[in-house]
């Protein structure tokens, strides 16, 4: 029998297209769902299962990958310990604590129980839940050690239901073009669901194998949708490598580098060359490559870009036509950016850098500073001018943004034409040059040996 769709109710929902807003057109430049039509029906009791790289964000993805559907999700447990109203909040929000051994310590995983309890019979019901089971985030672009909790509350689940529902689990993967700041892109990929039910019979008799074979079906999977950078003596060379290289690697395999789930393919790739080869002279060189770059205040894509002294004449013109709109577009968004900072500046773990940008803009910045300047321009002129600042409010929120990043590449293009005669920057130039070099012979001996 198919089961009832669940429908939201009309607060979350409200909440929802509230926050959606922000999260896919001001927080995110670009925000892209590959392989949606891999997700089974709603009313399929489904478990999705994913890699951890950005805290609170990671979640938001797959809330906003569907229109209606309202997934569940386990989430750490010291988020719902801030306050009572957290925690109810977050429960109304579909979340449900997950107590760690290292963390909430042995006292409380008890507590687990009945949150399994829940999950379990939200998926009896034909809804979503969501796990993250590297049980933590990760800081870079590489997959970590799985717990087999997820794979107990699939069990759990179908023993209760006296394994007659059929459960999937979806692996699925998400990948950040930047992990924070404000207009990256961000994707979230689903793979294929694999379903429980032919592992129920193992299950009866030898349940950890059947535990661990169906995590080894979901893992591998994950792995081949995401980048998965194993070696991480050199991951800080491969990723700068990536980042610099990476764009005219892509354009010569057929990507387009600005599309981001053809550079994830792209970068799949190139780091699987690198992988092959495996030189550390290739890595010790772009470490001093970076090391160089970061002393002299100039950026890689200068050298192909090659910035003219009458462009940017040209763009100091500009930038000071529109100088007088950018003031004004400052307030309050000056704010919104710089105060989370002053939070985040204390805390060691930067991925939550993102979070809290996001989090105190949805919750404090945006409803308050906004909320001032609404009651203020209703009472000096009237509430039709009001209305009309609030519906351009988030075009100068981009506009401030972009503003900066371009007076930041100005500047950073200044430099450049200033360095361009002196002995340093030759030096630089003889780096690049013979880095480019050598990751351009690998990939031509690559093609050459598959010919």
């Amino acid at each position: 029998m198919k089961q009832k769709k669940y429908k939201a109710g009309l607060f979350y929902r409200l909440f929802k297209a509230y926050v959606g807003f922000l999260h896919n057109y001001l927080l995110y430049r670009h925000f892209h769902v590959v392989n949606p039509e891999n997700v089974p029906e709603e009313g399929t009791p489904l478990l999705i299962v994913s890699n951890h790289q950005n805290c609170m964000n990671d979640p938001l993805g797959v809330v906003f990958s569907f229109k209606d559907r309202k997934p569940n999700f386990i989430a750490r447990a010291d988020v719902f310990m801030i306050h009572p109203l957290a925690n109810r909040f977050l429960r109304y929000l579909g979340l449900l604590p997950a107590f760690r051994l290292g963390f909430e310590g042995r006292s409380m995983i008890k507590n687990n129980n009945k949150t399994f309890e829940s999950a379990a019979k939200e998926l009896i019901d034909g809804r979503t839940v969501m796990m993250f089971p590297e049980a933590g985030h990760q800081d870079k672009h590489w997959l970590g050690n799985f717990s087999l909790a997820y794979t107990k509350l699939v069990f759990q689940a179908a023993e209760t239901s006296n394994f007659e529902k059929e459960i999937f689990v979806l692996p699925s993967c998400n990948h950040y073009s930047k992990y924070d700041g404000f207009q990256t892109d961000f994707l979230i990929k689903f793979g294929t669901p694999v379903s429980a039910k032919p592992f129920y019979e193992m299950y009866k008799t030898q349940p950890r194998k059947a535990q661990m074979e169906l995590n080894s079906l979901v893992r591998t999977q994950i792995e081949s949708l995401m980048l998965d950078i194993r070696d991480l003596d050199n991951y800080e060379a491969i990723d700068f490598i990536r980042n610099t290289y990476g764009e005219k690697f892509a354009k010569e395999n057929g990507y387009n580098h600005n599309h981001l789930p053809d550079r994830l393919l792209a970068d799949k790739l190139l780091c699987k060359r690198l992988e092959d080869y495996n030189e550390q002279f290739v890595y010790d060189s772009a470490m001093k490559y970076k090391r160089f770059l970061t002393r002299l205040g100039i950026k890689d894509k200068q050298f192909n870009r090659q910035p003219k002294l009458f462009s940017v004449i040209l763009r100091c013109i500009l930038l000071l036509v529109f100088l007088p709109l950018w003031l004004v577009s400052l307030v309050p968004n000056v704010l919104i950016y710089t105060f989370p900072k002053v939070i985040t500046r204390r805390m060691t773990d930067k991925m939550f850098n993102s979070t809290m940008l996001f989090g105190s803009a949805v919750f404090i910045t945006i409803p308050l500073l906004y909320g001032a300047l609404f009651l203020t321009i209703s009472l000096v002129f009237n509430i039709f001018w009001a209305l009309g600042y609030l519906l351009i409010s988030p075009l100068l929120i981009l506009f401030a943004w972009y503003y900066y990043q371009r007076l930041r590449f100005l500047y950073s293009d200044i430099v450049f034409l200033w360095l361009k005669r002196k002995a340093p920057f030759h030096r630089l130039k003889a780096l690049h040059d013979r880095l480019y070099t050598r990751l351009n012979e690998i990939k031509n001996h690559h093609i050459s040996r598959q010919v």
